[in-house]
């Protein structure tokens, strides 16, 4: 969703013995999303230089096979199994459609055996489109003009036939819900204001990337609605996509239009730390064996607001309707899955990061663009080599021998082709990943030298583990621009001790504003950061954020009048230490 302002909550972790045992016929995939992003298609968002740029995202599951739709990437993708897809080519504008938005925030939902689709717009002379048959690319319009202007569209079918729409996109207006014609698709009476923010009440709305509301009101955005156990649970995003905090709460009411209910845990879908942040406007399904997912999007934000990715995460209902989303070491390595799981227990793999502000040595330099910009985890930095040319390279030392895992390679746009607005076919990337046991002499790890994919964030998991102990990445074709890279992450165990428990946890909470606290805690140079969990009940520690580089946090996302609940765990590439006692915080 775009708000137009122009600047620019989780599943306890478990010790590595109970995370889920590695097996080697569970496919693993790790966040961002490796997908073949178009370019912002807006020339005046793209001052600060060309970028890849996409948002909003609904994954559907439509006839066993998984469709991904998200902001302006003039078509979609399919996938058989959520880990590899694919991309079909599709304009959803009408000649007359003067603008640039191409499926904008877009709605989309399976209504029987046929898939609809509709971007957002302001005014009603957009088309809604239908499709039997997505995979083949084969579309008609459903109706023409889609009756409603609706920014940030939601389509909902209710178990009774009944058909909904919800939409709103504002820091000063409501989200609005009503039904609509089933065969005409016009509404059925006026729209129904549903809820606003309240950011006096919840801190986590609070605007700023601080959530130090200095200047603005709080953007509430992206609709989603999820029917389960008789309750709606209708979603969206809150308080402004270029920020950290970017998260997804929830409402809950015992009737499509409500009257709406915030649920406790809020937000529901919320990571604030770590490599990729932000975990705002996106949808929940489920898969072919009924578990549950949020997709959601991820905030790069540098050469402009706008600049995001896309990520996925573990969800589902807890026993008493609770809807949770799973972001601890959100963007490590993940399992897929290959039939029922639970959410409530880990999909983390248990593969550590090895090479954070390790030491590094690259070809070659731009600028200001160092090299250790490219393990100081980070999306936001990057380094970047003096060309693109074949050969230049970036060699990362994990500072002994290790056990590696997978390897994600997330390159960073610079200097990209000025010419590149919107999507870009034939865009491919090519690299040699080398490894070796004392820098010196390197045998081959993957040879991408012929691939023909576009793959900004290429993830590797390896087919055996290795002992390794450095890993270079050598450029053989860049699709544009310099060879750069926002993230080398490399990921595995060590072969030292995981860190011992975090000592002097404490929780201020201040009374003057519950809707903030200062967490504090001792230090350890055995810890490469820390996990702090937090939630409503001492088992029920829904949220997380991760710190890096740092021993206090301030958190500032409560609801002023709920008691919360407080551990931590500090970890380092052998593993987690246990956790601290619960803290309650009233």
């Amino acid at each position: 969703m775009r708000h137009f302002f122009l600047l620019a909550w989780l599943l306890p972790s478990l010790a590595l013995a109970q995370l889920a045992a590695p097996t080697p016929s569970r496919p693993t995939y790790c966040n961002p999303l490796n997908l073949d992003y178009g370019y912002t298609p807006f020339p005046e968002f793209s001052t600060g230089g060309r970028h890849r740029a996409t948002a909003d995202p609904v994954i559907t599951l439509f006839k066993g096979t998984y469709y991904l739709f998200s902001t302006n990437q003039k078509g979609y993708w399919w996938s058989p199994d959520l880990a590899t897809w694919h991309f079909i080519s599709r304009s959803f504008l009408k000649p007359e459609n003067k603008v640039l938005d191409d499926l904008c925030a877009p709605a989309v939902r399976a209504v029987g055996d046929t898939l609809l689709v509709i971007g957002s717009s302001h005014e009603a002379n957009f088309a809604l489109w239908r499709s039997t048959d997505p995979k083949a690319n084969k579309w008609e319009k459903a109706v023409d003009p889609f009756p409603v202007a609706a920014w940030d569209p939601d389509l909902f079918l209710d178990n009774d036939g009944k058909l909904y729409l919800y939409h709103g996109s504002s820091n000063d207006q409501p989200l609005y819900g009503v039904q609509l014609s089933r065969k005409t698709y016009q509404p059925i009476g006026q729209p129904t204001p549903l809820f606003r923010l309240n950011d006096a009440q919840f801190g986590w709305q609070r605007f700023g990337e601080y959530l130090d509301n200095t200047f603005l009101n709080p953007f509430m955005e992206g609709a989603w609605m999820t029917k389960h156990g008789g309750k709606y649970y209708l979603q969206y995003g809150a308080p402004g996509t270029e920020f950290s905090g970017y998260a997804d709460g929830v409402q809950v009411a015992d009737r499509p239009l409500g009257p709406f209910v915030p649920q406790p845990h809020n937000p529901f879908a919320w990571k604030p730390g770590g490599f990729a942040r932000g975990a705002g406007h996106g949808n929940t399904f489920q898969d072919k064996w009924g578990n549950w997912w949020h997709a959601s999007t991820m905030v790069i934000a540098v050469k402009n607001n706008f600049e995001r990715r896309l990520g996925l995460w573990p969800a589902g209902f807890d026993a008493a309707g609770t809807l949770y989303t799973n972001t601890d070491f959100g963007d490590y390595p993940h399992y897929l899955p290959t039939g029922p799981a639970n959410h409530l227990q880990s999909q983390f793999t248990g593969w550590m990061l090895l090479n954070y502000n390790k030491p590094v040595l690259a070809s070659s330099t731009l600028g200001g663009h160092a090299p250790n910009l490219a393990v100081d985890e980070s999306i936001k930095t990057y380094w970047s080599a003096a060309t693109a040319n074949p050969g230049e390279y970036f060699q990362s030392d994990l500072g002994s021998v290790c056990t590696v895992r997978a390897v994600q390679i997330n390159y960073a746009d610079q200097d990209v082709n000025p010419q590149f607005l919107g999507r870009q076919p034939g865009l491919y990337h090519q690299y040699r990943l080398y490894h070796s046991l004392d820098g010196k002499t390197w045998q081959l790890l993957a040879d991408k030298s012929q691939n023909k994919t576009d793959v900004p964030h290429d993830y590797v998991e390896l087919k055996v583990p290795l002992r390794t102990r450095y890993i270079k990445l050598e450029n053989r074709h860049m699709p544009t621009g310099k060879f750069a890279l926002s993230g080398l992450r490399v990921f595995g165990q060590g072969s030292g001790s995981p860190p011992p428990v975090v000592k002097d946890f404490v929780v201020l909470r201040t009374a003057t504003d519950k809707r903030s606290a200062w967490l504090k805690w001792a230090p350890m140079d055995a810890a490469t950061g820390y996990n702090i969990h937090i939630g409503l009940a001492p088992n029920q520690l829904y949220s997380c954020a991760m710190v890096l580089g740092a021993n206090d946090y301030y958190f500032k996302g409560m609801d002023k009048d709920r008691t919360y609940y407080f551990t931590i765990e500090a970890f380092n590439e052998n593993g987690l230490s246990a956790r601290t006692p619960v803290q309650k915080v009233e």
